[in-house]
C-alpha cells in the first residue's frame, strides 16, 4: 500500500524527493496526434475495425508492444523504454523515455512514426500534423472507454464550455524538464509560465475544426481558458519572487478532486463535486485515507499551462508535423537548462505584469506571431527566445554521430518564425489557397510523412 500522508509538509516532501544532481538531469517528451479516416476525413473510432483499438493491437502484433487493458479493452502499450497511451477521444500519444539528449529522443520518435504510418495505413487511415481533429465535431467522436475519462467528461461541461472539447478534439506536444532543489525547480517553473505566449505563437497549429477556420491561430490554446478555470491556466503566485514548493502545494490542496484509485478501480468523487485534497487530507472519505499515490494521481488532474510534479511540465504547445515535434523539448532544453540562457528568456519577459501576461496569451490564440506587446509582435520575441535556446544547446555540446549538436532540431523552426510564419498561418493560406477549402486536400497536405522527420 502507498504511503500514508498526514500533513502538508509531507505533501511539500514530494517535491524535495523530485530533486536531481544536474548530471541526472534528463528530457522527456509526450507526442499526442490526431489520426482520421483517409477516405472521409473524420476522426477514426476507439471501437471497430479500423478503430484506435485496432490500430494498438496490430501495433502489438508487430512491433512486441505489450498491451495494456482496462476492462477487457487495450488502452496502452507498454514497450522497452516508452509507452503509447490513448487521450480521450482517441488521440494516439508516444509516452518518450527520459533522454539524456534530443538526438536520443528524436530516435525514438522516428521509430515510431514509421510504426504509426505503418499501422494506420493497414486501417484506412491517417496521422495528421495538426494540434486539433479538423472536421469532426465533438459529438461524432467517440469517447474513450476508460473509466477515468467517464468521469470527467460530463464534469467538464459543467465546469466550462470547452471542456469537452479540449477532451476529444485536441492533440499538443509536452515536454518534462528536471530540477536540482527547490529554488531551481521555482524557476524552471517561473520561466516557463512567463514564456507561455510565445510558446503558444511559436506552436500555434490548429486554426482549423468542426471543417472550417475557427477565429484562432491556435485554437487548443482558447480552449484551455474556459476548459476547468479551478485547475487551469497560468496562476499568479508563480510570479512571486518567494514563491515555494509550499505555495504550490497549497494550490493543489484546494483543487476539487477528479477520483481515488482503489485495487485498479475508480472511485467517483465529482458527484456531487466540491471534495478538495485539503478536506481529504484532513478528513478523508469514508474508510479512505490519503496516500502519495493519491498526491501524484491528483497532481495530473491539474492542468496549468506549466505543472509541478516531481520534475517540471510545459504542457503549452501544439501538436506539430513531425519534422518540428523535437523543438519543442529542444528550444526547453536549450533554455532552461542553461544558467544564463534561462535569464535571458526570463527578461524577454520579465516586465509584464500578471494582467498583461493573460491579455497577451489570449492574444497569442487568436493572432499567433502577429499578436504584440506594445509595438513590438510576438515573432520578434519568439526568434529571441528561439536563438537563446539554441546557444543553450550548443553550449552543452551534446553531439550525434555526425557532430552536430542538438541546436539542429530548431532549425527548421528558426527559418518559420524569422519569416513570420507558425503552422497555424501556412494552414489557414494553403486552407484559402491551394487547398481550396477542401478538407481532403488539408488531409493530405497534413499527413505525416516518415521522410519529413529531420
Amino acid at each position: 500500500m502507498s504511503e500514508l500522508l498526514e500533513k502538508k509538509e509531507d505533501l511539500i516532501r514530494y517535491f524535495q524527493q523530485g530533486g536531481k544532481p544536474r548530471e541526472r538531469w534528463r528530457i522527456g517528451t509526450e507526442y499526442e496526434k490526431v489520426a482520421v479516416r483517409t477516405a472521409d476525413c473524420t476522426a477514426i473510432p476507439y471501437s471497430g475495425p479500423g478503430g484506435v483499438e485496432d490500430l494498438l493491437r496490430r501495433m502489438a502484433a508487430s512491433f512486441g508492444f505489450e498491451p495494456e487493458d482496462e476492462h477487457g479493452h487495450i488502452m496502452a502499450l507498454k514497450g522497452e523504454r516508452a509507452a503509447i497511451t490513448l487521450e480521450p477521444g482517441g488521440q494516439i500519444e508516444l509516452s518518450g523515455e527520459q533522454c539524456d539528449t534530443i538526438h536520443c529522443a528524436y530516435a525514438e520518435f522516428a521509430l515510431h512514426v514509421r510504426q504509426v504510418i505503418d499501422i494506420s495505413s493497414q486501417i484506412g487511415a491517417t496521422v495528421l500534423g495538426l494540434g486539433m481533429q479538423p472536421l469532426s465535431r465533438i459529438d461524432q467522436i467517440e469517447l474513450l472507454p476508460k473509466v477515468r475519462y467517464r468521469i470527467m467528461y460530463p464534469y467538464m461541461a459543467r465546469m466550462g464550455t470547452l471542456g469537452q472539447r479540449m477532451m476529444k478534439q485536441t492533440a499538443g506536444v509536452q515536454a518534462n524538464l528536471d530540477y536540482c532543489d527547490e529554488a531551481d525547480a521555482i524557476r524552471k517553473l517561473r520561466v516557463s509560465m512567463g514564456i507561455v505566449p510565445l510558446l503558444y505563437a511559436i506552436f500555434a497549429n490548429s486554426p482549423l475544426s468542426d471543417g472550417g477556420l475557427n477565429g484562432y491561430h491556435s485554437f487548443r490554446g482558447h480552449i484551455w481558458t474556459d476548459t476547468d478555470n479551478q485547475r487551469s491556466g497560468v496562476p499568479e503566485f508563480v510570479f512571486r519572487g518567494d514563491c515555494s514548493f509550499e505555495d504550490y502545494a497549497e494550490y493543489a490542496l484546494d483543487v476539487p478532486m477528479y477520483f481515488l484509485i482503489r485495487n485498479h478501480e475508480y472511485i467517483d468523487l465529482t458527484q456531487p463535486p466540491g471534495l478538495t485534497f485539503r478536506q481529504y487530507l484532513a478528513r478523508g472519505y469514508g474508510r479512505e485515507r490519503a496516500t502519495v499515490d493519491d498526491w501524484t494521481n491528483h497532481l495530473t488532474t491539474i492542468f496549468t499551462e506549466v505543472r509541478l510534479k516531481q520534475y517540471v511540465e510545459v504542457r503549452t504547445a501544439d501538436s506539430q508535423p513531425p519534422q518540428f515535434m523535437l523543438a519543442l523539448p529542444a528550444l526547453l532544453k536549450g533554455t532552461l537548462y542553461n544558467d544564463d540562457c534561462i535569464e535571458a528568456a526570463w527578461n524577454l519577459v520579465k516586465g509584464w505584469s500578471y494582467r498583461q501576461r493573460l491579455e497577451i496569451t489570449d492574444a497569442a490564440h487568436k493572432n499567433g506571431l502577429d499578436a504584440r506587446v506594445g509595438k513590438i509582435k510576438l515573432q520578434a520575441l519568439g526568434y529571441e527566445l528561439l536563438q537563446i535556446a539554441a546557444t543553450g544547446l550548443e553550449r552543452q555540446r551534446a553531439l550525434n554521430k555526425s557532430g552536430q549538436d542538438e541546436s539542429i532540431y530548431l532549425l527548421r523552426l528558426m527559418d518559420l518564425v524569422r519569416d513570420g510564419h507558425s503552422q497555424a498561418s501556412l494552414v489557414i493560406s494553403r486552407w484559402k489557397g491551394e487547398w481550396n477549402y477542401d478538407v481532403g486536400r488539408l488531409v493530405k497536405g497534413c499527413a505525416y510523412e516518415a521522410e519529413s522527420i529531420l
